[in-house]
């Protein structure tokens, strides 16, 4: 599972362009402030934590949190 979550991350960061939603904002930041492959381990963390969250609390995903 860790492998696939760092395996989307790395899609989405490398696909970032000029998109301007508030998760491609927060992932560009990290990159400049961490560089790649820690963007890259914080983006699949966060991801992981979002989905452990949509299960837990048996919600649906809302894209409106960064």
């Amino acid at each position: 599972l860790r492998t696939l979550l760092v395996h989307g991350a790395r899609t989405v960061i490398a696909n970032l362009g000029d998109k301007q939603d508030k998760l491609s904002q927060w992932c560009r930041g990290v990159l400049e402030r961490r560089g790649m492959n820690r963007a890259i381990v914080a983006l699949a963390a966060k991801n992981a934590r979002i989905i452990w969250s949509l299960l837990h609390n048996q919600t649906e995903y809302e894209n409106y949190a960064a």
